[in-house]
């Protein structure tokens, strides 16, 4: 084709190419204008969106600062009544706390710290070892204490990762008590913001949410701060940005649409299409003027202008099919003669020599293995004459694979028929599509992946990673799930709490390893031993819960205990040694009246604290008994605190005498509760119950302050008391700052002694009791060990501690007048005072024969009701103006 064209026809053709002048002007003009309203139409669109996205972030800005604040308030609320009770208990600020967890509060826990000693707690649950921190002597606390404190105002910290979990911001109030201008400092209370929670309530985890939002200035930082939410792009792309406002700084939001700025709009296309339109309207009559105008000019052309105008046509036909890269190729089916454009050689890399290609040339440079496809489907269209369609490969000169696609039909051009085709290269294509399947299978084997992560982490979180069981949290969604089939009246639900005992020993003998080879072992008893219905928990470091659902009798619930119990009897082989262990069982059902979850557990907790007090190792139930008893000790604890408060706790002095002489040596200190309602009550009516709520650190200290402000009495009124003896508990004793509070105390040295029961001092005694004892020492206070010879402290404890006096305890003391037995052992704890040269003193000398005894035997002090009886302060100021009285 190209060999018909000369060179006079395309050069003429190239000369008359192009469009009238008012046409291009108008094109231009047309061009120019929608050009600017369609950039004008961009920015408006841009505009509104940037508005969008404001309100939206100014909506999240106001969420999150009501949901800040609206916790704020409720902590706040606890504040003020702190500061109206002071002294306030852990029960008491338990349930004041608990109903700031109800509605749309984000709060997770909070904490008190009187004196910046963390007493108070809620939840207490996981959060029990934070009891007792002091801020001032932990080194990561103390600055920041101080700094809530001097500061006087509440700080926001975080978010920072928590230790049982998640995220969590930290707002530490001051709290100051007292009149206006007599305000003290009474501590600082914390509590922490869950913040999943915070950013679900405040919209920022919305699945629906148009925008990315980021947010910045990590610890109230500000904008300067550190961005701690959202993707990292968000500040790098032009944000709305926003400020939220916190009590002791601020957090700077940014955001941006998910889709960017530059995102298509709607309107902006039916703006652009009617820009096009109107284009069309104003250059539609131009070109139709100008083609009515050349076709009266072609009109009045003769003959050789047509054949002009024709070669030019041809000559544009040529330009576009050079311009699509599209070959042409003509075979004429009588002749077999093949004409291919310059194009068609390209496309198959046909070498020079080769001036006039054939069927063979094309089919030698078919690849193998699409040779035979291609050939039957061109022959297959030379047969049918109709259509022709082939996709094939070839092989280029220098090895070089192209993919071609063909296209052609049969045209009758006078009598002989011939095939015209197109032939173009689409190895870009095939190339493109390769990748994007491959792309595909890629992106589908990462989801497959994802999802299998995805699974993997829920597992995760609601199973225990050591034994597979599952977790407190799953345990708690077990518990909330509704019951299914039978009415919930007609089952008989069921819990038990299983607690190892001795796991502490196993861990610190053998290690911890070998504490985990225990937890995994117990699970697997408890697998095994469960029924199929059954669920099993660990919730616990050492304490796990089996809930049974289906209808368990106390019959079938006592042989499973039974089952547990023995099963852990047998020792664990772990590296050819064996750890011996056991279980304590507490088990609740819904037989008394509950089939709340919570109330099962509560019940079952109660159950095994009963089964540890009764000798650990077997198991209990809970009954409405249990329960009464549990809530008569608190009770009486309550008017423990309530007694402390008032003052009822004073002390009762029982004279001491030298055995020699019968002068008085000093006085016993003890502790006596005025009742309102019963009267004056002696230790044994309280003391378990002080014990049991950590009371008796606090009864200590009231007797020792109005003990020390009763001597400085006596010594003003000229009676000579040399020592004055009060008794110290263990709860006092493992106070780490029992030495700074004795430090603020007027006492003189040597007229004070501590009394500790023996069973304090054992040969395994903490490093803290110890070290608090050697402060007291330091101080002058001297150490008295108390009921000495009921305990099982060694010679080397007793040396080790080195204490001034021992008390001999009065079951000795009483039978010695009537067994001979009972006098060698009170002769043999003489014996010990005095070869450790430590004073002996006896008490619960009832008879002069007593006294008698104890002073042959050599001991050096009396007490008992021979001489006096416990008084109170008053009544030995009365009686000491009468020496007679005191006197035996």
């Amino acid at each position: 084709m190209d060999s018909e064209l000369k060179p006079t026809q395309r050069q003429s053709t190239a000369s008359k190419l192009g469009f009238s002048p008012l046409l291009v002007v108008a094109f231009v003009l047309i061009a120019m204008v929608g050009t600017l309203v369609d950039r004008q139409n961009r920015e408006a669109a841009q505009q509104e969106l940037r508005i969008s996205v404001g309100e939206r972030i100014g909506l999240i800005r106001a969420k999150l600062e009501g949901n800040i604040n609206g916790n704020i308030q409720l902590v706040r609320g606890l504040i003020s009544t702190l500061k109206t009770e002071p002294e306030m208990p852990q029960g008491r600020f338990a349930e004041l706390s608990s109903h700031l967890f109800t509605g749309n509060s984000q709060l997770r826990n909070i904490a008190a710290a009187p004196d910046l000693i963390v007493s108070l707690m809620y939840p207490m649950a996981g959060n029990e070892r934070a009891i007792g921190l002091d801020y001032r002597q932990n080194a990561a606390q103390r600055a920041m204490a101080m700094a809530v404190r001097d500061g006087a105002e509440i700080v926001i910290a975080g978010p920072v990762d928590l230790v049982q979990g998640g995220e969590g911001i930290i707002g530490r109030f001051p709290v100051f008590t007292g009149e206006a201008g007599e305000s003290g400092f009474w501590g600082i209370v914390s509590a922490v913001i869950d913040t999943e929670r915070l950013y679900r309530d405040s919209g920022l985890l919305d699945p629906d949410l148009p925008i990315d939002v980021a947010i910045i200035g990590q610890d109230a930082s500000g904008g300067s701060g550190a961005q701690f939410f959202g993707p990292v792009s968000v500040l790098a792309s032009s944000p709305v940005t926003a400020e939220v406002a916190l009590p002791n700084g601020s957090w700077l939001l940014a955001a941006v649409p998910k889709n960017g700025w530059n995102q298509p709009s709607a309107a902006v296309w039916w703006q652009r299409l009617l820009i096009i339109i109107a284009g069309i309207l104003v250059l539609l009559p131009i070109a139709i003027a100008e083609r009515l105008s050349e076709q009266r000019k072609t009109s009045m052309r003769d003959l050789r202008i047509r054949e002009e105008h024709l070669q030019r046509l041809s000559r544009r036909l040529e330009l576009a099919l050079d311009a699509s890269n599209v070959g042409v190729w003509e075979l004429n089916l009588e002749t077999d003669e093949l004409v291919w454009d310059d194009r068609m050689r390209e496309l198959y890399d046909l070498p020079p020599d080769i001036e006039t290609p054939n069927v063979d040339v094309w089919s030698s440079t078919l690849h193998p293995d699409d040779a035979q496809r291609a050939l039957d489907e061109f022959d297959e269209a030379l047969q049918s004459r109709g259509q022709y369609q082939s996709n094939f490969r070839v092989i280029l000169r220098n090895g070089d694979i192209r993919h071609i696609r063909a296209k052609a039909a049969v045209h009758n051009v006078g009598n002989a028929p011939r095939i015209i085709g197109l032939n173009w290269d689409v190895t870009a294509d095939v190339k493109l599509h390769d990748a994007l399947t491959q792309a595909k299978s890629q992106m589908e084997h990462r989801n497959a992946e994802l999802e299998a992560t995805k699974a993997k982490i829920e597992h995760m979180a609601l199973h225990d990673s050591l034994t597979g069981l599952p977790n407190r949290r799953f345990l708690d969604s077990e518990l909330s799930r509704p019951e299914t089939g039978e009415q919930p009246e007609t089952l008989s639900h069921a819990l038990l709490i299983v607690d190892l005992d001795r796991f502490k020993q196993i861990n610190d003998t053998f290690g911890h390893a070998a504490g985990d080879a225990l937890l995994v072992h117990v699970s697997a008893i408890l697998r095994t031993l469960a029924r199929p219905s059954d669920f099993v928990a660990r919730i616990g470091g050492d304490e796990f819960v089996i809930v049974c659902r289906q209808d368990a009798d106390e019959k079938q619930l006592t042989a499973l205990a039974e089952s547990i119990v023995d099963q852990m009897r047998a020792p664990m082989q772990y590296h050819g040694k064996e750890c011996r262990f056991g279980v304590s069982i507490g088990i609740s059902t819904s037989e008394y009246g509950t089939s709340e979850a919570s109330h099962l557990l509560v019940n079952a907790d109660l159950a095994l604290y009963q089964a540890k007090s009764t000798g650990r190792n077997r198991f209990a139930f809970f009954t409405p008994e249990l329960q009464a008893n549990t809530l008569r000790a608190k009770t009486l604890a309550d008017d423990i605190m309530r007694g402390i408060e008032e003052r009822e706790f004073r002390p009762y002095y029982q004279l001491q005498f030298d055995a020699s002489s019968h002068r008085i040596t000093g006085v016993e200190a003890l502790a006596r509760w005025h009742h309102p309602k019963h009267g004056i009550l002696t230790p044994d009516r309280f003391l378990d119950a002080s014990e049991e709520f950590n009371l008796t650190a606090a009864i200590d200290r009231e007797v020792l302050k109005q003990t020390l402000a009763d001597v400085k009495t006596w010594t003003l009124h000229g009676l000579d008391i040399p020592r004055a003896s009060v008794n110290v508990s263990a709860q006092r004793l493992l106070d780490p700052t029992l030495p700074e509070r004795l430090a603020t105390l007027d006492i003189e040295p040597g007229t004070l002694s501590f009394e500790l029961v023996e069973s304090i001092f054992l040969d395994d005694c903490d490093d803290i009791v110890l070290r608090n004892i050697e402060s007291i020492k330091a101080m002058g206070i001297d150490i008295e060990i108390d009921d000495f010879g009921t305990g099982r402290t060694s010679i080397v404890s007793l040396m080790k501690l080195n204490p001034r006096r021992l008390k001999i305890d009065r079951q000795l003391i009483i039978p010695m007048t009537e067994s001979r037995a009972s006098r060698k052992l009170a002769k043999s704890v003489i014996e010990i005072g005095k070869s450790l040269n430590i004073e002996v003193v006896a008490e619960g000398v009832e008879t002069m024969r007593h006294a008698e005894l104890l002073k042959k035997l050599g001991c050096d002090i009396l007490q008992g009701y021979a001489f006096a009886q416990p008084m109170p302060a008053a009544e030995l100021m009365r009686r000491a103006g009468n020496s007679a009285e005191l006197s035996a």
